[in-house]
C-alpha cells in the first residue's frame, strides 16, 4: 500500500485507543469498569449496541455473501423489529431495575445459583468463539495487504486489541464503537461510488442491476417453507426473530450495552435505533456486494480470491494444470461480458425476444465461468496446505481484494482502517462482556467470594486477558471456515434459544423452578446438537427449538418437583 494509507490507518487508530481512553472515568471500580456508572447517553449506547454486532465481518463476510449469494440474506434479518420491541418493553426495564451487572445474575434470583453458572458458562463459549471469528476477518484483509501469514496477522489484531480492553473499560469501548460507526458507513458509500464509477460508460446502473438480477443476484424475498433452507422469509421472521431475542437480550455483551445507558428509557431507545437502522444498513452493505458483483462483469476477477492461495499453486506440481484453467477462465470472463453487454443492447431495443434470448446466453456465459473457476477451486483444495477438504471457499477475500487492488490511494486506506477500526471496537466490547461474566458470575460468586473490589478489577484485567489469547487462537481456525459473517451466526445459534428459553421461564412462567430451569437448559442445548448432527435443517431454526425444548422440559419438570415438594 502507498504510505498515505498507512499514515491513514495508523493516525485513525491511534485517535480511537488515545480518545477512547481520555474519556474513559470511573474505571477504578467494577461496576465503573463493566457499566460506566449507568451514565452513557441513549445515542451513544445505541450506536455501540449496533457496532458491536456490526463488526469486520459485516464489511468483509457480508459484502462477500452479497457478491456470492445476492441479496437474500436481508431476510435473516426480519425478525430484528419485532425482537427490538418486544426486548424493550419487557426485558430491559426489568434487568435494569434489578440492578444487575450480567444478565445471569437474575438466574440466581429467580431460580438457583447451578442455572446462572450454566448459563453464564454457555454464553463465554459461544462469545469466546464468536470472537475468534470476528478477529479473523480482519486478520484475513491484512494477510492480503502485507503478504503475512494469517498467524501473525491474528496476533497483531487481537493482541493490542486485548491490551486496549483491559485498561480501557467500556466508556473506551462505547466511545471506539460511536466512531466506527461513522467510518464504516462512510467507507461504505465511498466504495458505492467508487463501484458506480468503475462500470463502463455505457452500461448505468439500471442496467448493470438487471443483468446482476439475471444471474439472482437481487432475489430479496423467498417464501419457502423449506425447513433446510437458510434465507427465507419465515426463516428470517421467525426464525430470526428467537435469534434476536436470544441475541439482544441474553448475550452478555449486547445487554451490558443497555445497562450503561443512563435510564430505562434510554436503554429501550438504544435498542430501538437497531429496529429503525439494522435491516437498512445491511441491505445497503449486501448491495456494496452485489455491486462488487457487476464490476467484476466488466473488469476481469482473480480466478481465486485468494492470493496466497494462487501463489501456492503457481509454485506447486500443479501450476501447469492451474495455468490451463486460468487461461480457460480469461476466456469464459471475456464470454460473460460480451453476453452481459448483449443482453443490455438487446433489452434497450425493445425486442422481447431479443432479450429473452441474450439473458439465457448470459445466464449460460455465467454457469460456464463457474464450472471453470470450480475447477479452479478443486485444485486449490488438493494442491494448498491445511485445507485439508474438497469444500474450498474463499468468499471473505472477495471485497478485500477489490479494495486493495481497485480503489487509489487514501481510499483504500479509510476503508483498511474502517474494517481494522470495527474489528478493534467489536473485540473490545466482546472481551469486556466475557470478563464481566467470568468475574461476576463464576469467579466472585464461587471462588472468591467477598474479597476487595480492587481484587476483583485486577481479575477482570487477567481474564480479559485470557479470553483475548483464547479468541486469538481460535481466529486462525475461523478464517477457513466459510463465510464469515454465517460463521458467527450459525455459532450463536448452538447457544441463544436455550438461553431465551431459560430467561422465558425466568420472566414469564413464574411457576418454573430451578431444578426445571436447569435441565430443561441442559435438554435444549442436548436437542439443538442432536437436531445439528443428524438433520439438514437450517441453523437458523435452532433458535426456535432450543428456545421450546427449554421452556416444555422446565415446565414439565418444574411441575415435577413442585409436585415432590423440591426446586
Amino acid at each position: 500500500m502507498h504510505p498515505l494509507d498507512w499514515l491513514i490507518i495508523a493516525g485513525y487508530l491511534a485517535w480511537v485507543i488515545v480518545d477512547g481512553i481520555r474519556r474513559s472515568k470511573n474505571t477504578d471500580a467494577v461496576e465503573g469498569y463493566f457499566l460506566a456508572g449507568r451514565s452513557l447517553p441513549w445515542w451513544a449506547v445505541g450506536l455501540s449496541v449496533m457496532a458491536t454486532q456490526m463488526s469486520a465481518i459485516t464489511l468483509v463476510g457480508t459484502t462477500g455473501q452479497g457478491y456470492d449469494d445476492g441479496m437474500r440474506f436481508v431476510q435473516f434479518y426480519f425478525g430484528l423489529p419485532l425482537a427490538m420491541v418486544i426486548l424493550s418493553v419487557t426485558l430491559v426495564p426489568f434487568l435494569y431495575r434489578a440492578g444487575v451487572i450480567t444478565a445471569y445474575e437474575y438466574l440466581e434470583r429467580r431460580f438457583d445459583a447451578k442455572t446462572r453458572a450454566l448459563a453464564s458458562i454457555l454464553f463465554l463459549v459461544s462469545r469466546g468463539l464468536a470472537v475468534g471469528v470476528v478477529i479473523s476477518a480482519p486478520a484475513v484483509v491484512l494477510s492480503i495487504v502485507l503478504g503475512w501469514n494469517l498467524v501473525i496477522t491474528a496476533i497483531a489484531i487481537g493482541v493490542p486489541t486485548t491490551v486496549y480492553t483491559m485498561f480501557g473499560g467500556v466508556q473506551a469501548v462505547t466511545w471506539a464503537d460511536v466512531k466506527q460507526m461513522f467510518v464504516i458507513v462512510g467507507g461504505v458509500f465511498a466504495a458505492v461510488v467508487m463501484l458506480l464509477l468503475g462500470l463502463p460508460d455505457e452500461v448505468g446502473l439500471g442496467d448493470a442491476l438487471r443483468v446482476a438480477g439475471a444471474s439472482g443476484r437481487l432475489t430479496t424475498i423467498d417464501f419457502s417453507l423449506d425447513p433446510n433452507e437458510t434465507y427465507t422469509f419465515w426463516s428470517g421472521l421467525f426464525g430470526g426473530l428467537f435469534l434476536m431475542l436470544g441475541y439482544f437480550g441474553c448475550d452478555q455483551s449486547q445487554v451490558q450495552r443497555y445497562l450503561t445507558a443512563k435510564s430505562v428509557d434510554a436503554g429501550r431507545r438504544s435498542l430501538l435505533m437497531s429496529a429503525f437502522w439494522k435491516i437498512p444498513l445491511q441491505a445497503l452493505i449486501l448491495l456494496t456486494g452485489v455491486l462488487v458483483f457487476v464490476f467484476y462483469l466488466f473488469n476481469q476477477p482473480p480466478t481465486l480470491f485468494n492470493r496466497a492461495h494462487e501463489d501456492a499453486i503457481r509454485a506447486g506440481s500443479h501450476a501447469g494444470a492451474y495455468a490451463r484453467i486460468e487461461e480457460e477462465f480469461g476466456e469464459a470472463f471475456a464470454a460473460r461480458r460480451n453476453a452481459a453487454s448483449g443482453m443490455i443492447l438487446a433489452r434497450r431495443s425493445g425486442d422481447v425476444s431479443a432479450t429473452a434470448a441474450a439473458r439465457d446466453a448470459y445466464v449460460a456465459s455465467q454457469d460456464r465461468l463457474l464450472e471453470v473457476r470450480a475447477r479452479a477451486e478443486a485444485v486449490a483444495a488438493v494442491a494448498v496446505p491445511d485445507l485439508g477438504d474438497d469444500d474450498y471457499n474463499d468468499v471473505n477475500y472477495v471485497f478485500p481484494t477489490f479494495i486493495t487492488t481497485q480503489l487509489p490511494i487514501g481510499l483504500v486506506g479509510l476503508l483498511i482502517a474502517a474494517i481494522f477500526a470495527a474489528a478493534m471496537s467489536s473485540i473490545a466490547a466482546e472481551l469486556n462482556a466475557l470478563s464481566a461474566a467470568t468475574v461476576i458470575d463464576l469467579y466472585r460468586r464461587h471462588l472468591r467470594p467477598g474479597a476487595t473490589d480492587r481484587h476483583y478489577l485486577v481479575m477482570s484485567k487477567l481474564s480479559t486477558a485470557f479470553w483475548g489469547i483464547f479468541a486469538t487462537v481460535f481466529a486462525l481456525y475461523a478464517a477457513n471456515l466459510g463465510s464469515l459473517i454465517e460463521v458467527v451466526n450459525q455459532v450463536g445459534s448452538y447457544f441463544y434459544g436455550s438461553l431465551l428459553g431459560v430467561f422465558g421461564l425466568a420472566i414469564i412462567f413464574r411457576r418454573a423452578t430451578g431444578t426445571g430451569a436447569f435441565w430443561g437448559l441442559l435438554s435444549g442445548m442436548a436437542v439443538v446438537a442432536l437436531v445439528e448432527a443428524t438433520t439438514e435443517i437450517s441453523f437458523i431454526w435452532y433458535n426456535v427449538i432450543g428456545a421450546v425444548v427449554v421452556i416444555v422440559v422446565g415446565l414439565v419438570l418444574s411441575a415435577g418437583s413442585r409436585s415432590a415438594g423440591t426446586g
